[in-house]
């Protein structure tokens, strides 16, 4: 009995670990009359399913958290009682009810004991040794995801449309796998490296870079718009069936993929997305497709993107064609059709297509090249906007009858007075509303002492939106054991490290000579919170408490970069490689870029420097000390003046120290200094017998120009583990930043792409002497007027110098 006992508890015990191990055995089956079954990975983040499109048809699947599909065993979807079959042999096999074999991944009797689909989407078929026989990761339909290389030898398929990468690095979108109407390519200098065998991978913080064997590092292709989050999502790239290749990201526990960058900006450029002789455009809620005229009938009433036909056809009214005008509107030419191309007028061009007898539709461009094309594809696909300059022709059978006006907007009378209704209904329940819970309100808590607290925090919602997180002076004080523990002091104060309450550190600063209104002060500090970057540093939450103003930032373990670069800085046991280096020269760039040319407000920085340069615990580069210019006494808003902010000796640009003349190009100056420090390890203002009593900058560039770049290098780096290549590149990038003439230096996104090696650098001029080291620091106002006003500042506007960033609007560059 005691025996019978324990062979149970073994079985049930064997099966029940089978039945949760992620491992999937042969003959193993699922079906799509029981759409809760499926194969699932480890953590259930992925699971391979039949997903229903309808109540009797199903696409086969590996989906993310069951709702997100990023492969598909065939494209079609599958009747009810298809089944996916492994089986003895080791054979996937796609099965419809009747028993046809709809796909199999060919795999028999190559010796598979199981299937596994991984944590990260991949569905592998292996042996006992786990040695992969076949992968869905080799063979992509629509989409990649995070770590999927996507080699030269693959293709993204969607409808009409195809996805492509080539020898030569570039990314190419395909119509009918014809015309190419998106290719995305690389400099020559880049291309002339390649292996011929490049790949693409999507990196889990949203960045797409193109792989080579032959290049050191990795070429950044495209950014997505939330790039750096690192929450719990996905990211993918899919080919959509409206021909747009894209990057996603959804989170986990959703079914809602938010759209992070688009190959293809303006959808009306997909060619063929209107169909034959479909027309396509925009109203208030994206791109439509109609046809050209009333001439024409749409091929399928159901669906627009399927195109349009002549109710009559040419070739039955061989005496009364005539030519439909459509102004505005251009037939997309993309490679590798053949058009015959003139230099004419619209008249002309008109006339050649109408006495053409193979002319379908033609078009002249009215952008100064003169240009006028004749189309005589059997597929044409068209687009109309208002910003067009352009004027089309269309052959069709007399006489020409065009679409009929859109329907006024301003509507009946009685429309109207609805509206007016509504609006006054609307309005009068809202006010209601805001009476009662004011009222409400001031009954209720005029006496708490949480009041002051609380209308604090909820003026704060209401000023910004993603507002930081308000702290009380008494938290703060206990998450800095009463600032205690000191980590540095900035121009707007000292810098505590401090412990939250979520058991993060974080850096806390506490402000001084803050001297605005609360409101004034939060909106600001919002504003700046709202910046976000990838390397830059990020603002967690603020304190204003009365006098008390205090920010709080993420804490950076590594530091400041001037207690690794110079040797009298330096502990013994801190040092960073040339990969670390150029990491962070690279990280910095991209933070500084970001802030001159893609917020909303652009921002100069104005004290570029390594102190100002934070290294997290994977010596990331985060740029901090930004945008806190503004909260400084702003003594007269009516003139929109920032008050005084100060360089640092060796990183003043000359114009700064000249004519107090502040621009983006300052930055870059500043920018310039530093990427040389991180070559060299030396401050650039440095005069030693190394460098000919000649400050370090001056020595350089006449041993640059000698062609003795490996003097340049700090000799602290071993010969092997550094490129020169890279690093003369560097120091060119370096010497063009520090130019005398503004106008000379590039702009912030241009050494982002010298430095990646994406734009060729040339041969830097010499730049001119540095300014005097002796300048420790200068004052100079900064204006959010035109940049062109700038340099008319007067010197009664220097003050009390404090480090700090000068922001000018949009509106006003």
């Amino acid at each position: 009995m005691q025996k019978n006992h324990t062979f149970f508890l073994i079985f049930f015990f064997y099966i029940f670990c089978i039945a949760n191990s992620s491992e999937i055995p042969l003959n193993s089956t699922i079906s799509s009359l029981n759409p809760t079954q499926k194969w699932s990975s480890p953590n259930n983040t992925f699971s391979l399913q039949f997903i229903p499109k309808n109540s009797t048809t199903f696409y086969l699947s590996i989906a993310y958290d069951s709702t997100t599909p990023i492969w598909s065993a065939v494209s079609a979807a599958v009747d009810g009682g298809a089944t996916f079959h492994l089986t003895f042999s080791g054979d996937l096999q796609l099965i419809s009810s009747h028993g046809d074999l709809l796909w199999n991944s060919n795999t028999s009797n190559l010796g598979i004991t199981h299937a596994r689909l991984n944590e990260n989407g991949n569905f592998i078929l292996l042996n006992n040794s786990n040695y992969i026989f076949w992968e869905s990761f080799d063979f992509p339909t629509d989409t990649i995801v995070t770590s999927q290389n996507f080699t030269v030898e693959m293709i993204l398929s969607s409808g009409f449309y195809s996805f492509f990468l080539n020898s030569s690095g570039n990314l190419s979108l395909q119509w009918n796998h014809s015309i190419i109407y998106y290719s995305s390519g690389l400099n020559s200098s880049v291309i002339s490296n390649l292996s011929g065998n490049p790949s693409l991978m999507l990196q889990e913080i949203g960045i797409l870079s193109l792989y080579d064997s032959n290049l050191t590092t990795s070429v950044i292709m495209a950014y997505g718009s939330d790039y750096g989050d690192t929450e719990d999502i996905l990211r993918f790239l899919r080919l959509d069936n409206d021909g747009n290749l894209r990057m996603y990201s959804v989170d986990r526990g959703s079914d809602v993929a938010l759209v992070r960058w688009s190959a293809v900006s303006d959808q009306c450029q997909v060619f063929g997305f209107c169909g034959n002789m479909g027309i396509c455009s925009y109203n208030d809620t994206g791109p439509v497709c109609g046809c050209p005229s009333e001439n024409f009938e749409p091929v399928d009433e159901g669906d627009s993107r399927k195109g349009c036909r002549l109710k009559e056809r040419i070739e039955d009214c061989p005496g009364n064609v005539a030519l439909l005008q459509l102004d505005h509107t251009r037939f997309l030419n993309y490679p590798p059709e053949m058009n015959d191309v003139y230099y004419m007028g619209n008249s002309p061009c008109r006339g050649t297509c109408l006495s053409g007898t193979n002319c379908v539709v033609s078009t002249t461009l009215s952008d100064g090249s003169g240009e006028c094309y004749i189309k005589s594809s059997n597929f044409v696909s068209g687009y109309q906007s208002a910003a067009l300059p352009s004027t089309s022709f269309v052959k069709v059978c007399g006489p020409v009858i065009p679409n009929p006006p859109p329907p006024s907007v301003e509507g009946t009378d009685n429309d109207r007075l609805k509206g007016w209704v509504i609006v006054v209904s609307v309005l009068s329940t809202i006010v209601a509303l805001l009476v009662v819970e004011g009222g409400l309100w001031w009954w209720c808590c005029r006496k708490s002492r949480k009041f002051e607290s609380l209308s604090a925090q909820y003026g704060l919602l209401e000023y910004a939106s993603g507002a930081p997180v308000q702290f009380s002076y008494r938290e703060l004080q206990l998450a800095t054991k009463g600032f205690k523990e000191k980590l540095g002091v900035g121009g707007f104060g000292a810098v505590y490290k401090g412990v939250l309450a979520n058991r993060t550190a974080a850096a806390v600063k506490r402000l001084e000579g803050i001297e605005q209104g609360e409101k004034q002060f939060r909106m600001e500090v919002a504003t700046i919170s709202s910046t976000h970057h990838l390397n830059l540093v990020r603002l967690i939450g603020l304190c204003s408490e009365g006098r008390h103003r205090l920010l709080v930032y993420e804490f950076m373990k590594n530091s400041s970069l001037d207690s690794f670069l110079f040797e009298t800085e330096i502990k013994s046991e801190k040092f960073l490689s040339w990969e670390q280096r150029f990491n962070i020269a690279l990280g910095t760039a991209k933070g500084i870029a970001y802030l001159h040319e893609e917020c909303r407000d652009c921002i100069i920085h104005c004290d570029i420097k390594p102190e100002n340069i934070l290294l997290d615990d994977n010596y990331n580069a985060k740029v901090s000390d930004f945008g806190l210019a503004k909260l400084v006494n702003p003594k007269d808003h009516r003139y929109r003046t920032l008050t005084s902010v100060r360089g640092t000796r060796g990183y003043l640009a000359p114009e700064w120290v000249a004519d107090h003349a502040i621009t983006i190009k300052s930055d870059v100056y500043s920018f310039g200094m530093v990427l040389l420090e991180i070559v060299s390890g030396r401050r650039n203002f440095e005069v030693s017998d190394d460098t000919n009593r000649k400050k370090f900058t001056v020595w350089a560039y006449e041993e640059f120009d000698k062609g003795n770049v490996s003097s340049v290098l700090d000799r602290r780096l071993p010969a092997a583990e550094f490129d020169m290549d890279q690093v003369t590149r560097v120091i060119q990038v370096g010497f063009w930043c520090i130019q005398e003439k503004p106008s000379q230096r590039p702009m912030m996104g241009k050494v982002v792409q010298m430095l990646e090696g994406i734009t060729d650098v040339k041969q830097p001029p010499a730049p001119k002497a540095a300014v005097d080291s002796s300048v420790s620091s200068i004052g100079s106002s900064l204006s959010i007027l035109h940049p062109t006003d700038l340099s008319s500042l007067s010197e009664s506007n220097i003050e009390n110098p404090t480090s700090s960033f000068a922001h000018y609007s949009e509106d006003d560059r």
